[in-house]
């Protein structure tokens, strides 16, 4: 699925009349490992990682421009961070749950949850053309924390 969002990406750029090297295609391939909800710091940090210089100007003009081209959803999560994930061409997707203690952010899938949504927008009659659930709590970090005497 990484792969195919990565080709997919780099023909959108191509049609777009967006040159393939440089920040930006670091920045797809980034995107493309699958990772969820990368801040651009995040971005910018891997592809350092991976042996490329790259400006954090540029990372976030490349995000900028993929979130324009419907390539990439920029995500808030509530803590004032922008966050960044590949956005599927078929649609597929998942919504967030958020620790408030420790600032986790995992990824969840729910058939029932994209079920009930559907239903609701059918019974108001509205059209929904996207959506994102964000679930703010605790994964139990306190707890984990307090026994081990922290």
């Amino acid at each position: 699925m990484a792969a195919q969002w990565t080709e997919h990406a780099e023909r959108r750029l191509q049609e777009a009349g967006l040159r393939r090297g440089g920040a930006r295609l670091a920045v797809v391939e980034q995107l493309g490992r699958g990772h969820c909800a990368q801040t651009a710091r995040d971005v910018e940090e891997a592809v350092r990682r991976g042996g490329r210089e790259v400006g954090r100007a540029s990372v976030y003009r490349a995000l900028e421009q993929l979130v324009g081209l419907g390539l990439v959803t920029r995500l808030d999560v509530g803590d004032g961070i922008a966050r960044y994930e590949a956005a599927h061409p078929s649609g597929e997707h998942h919504h967030h749950m958020i620790c408030d203690d420790c600032g986790t952010v995992a990824p969840f899938e729910d058939d029932e949850l994209e079920r009930s949504l559907e239903h609701l927008a059918g019974r108001l009659s509205f059209r929904v053309d996207d959506h994102e659930v964000v679930l703010h709590g605790s994964c139990g970090c306190r707890e984990v924390s307090s026994r081990r005497g922290g």
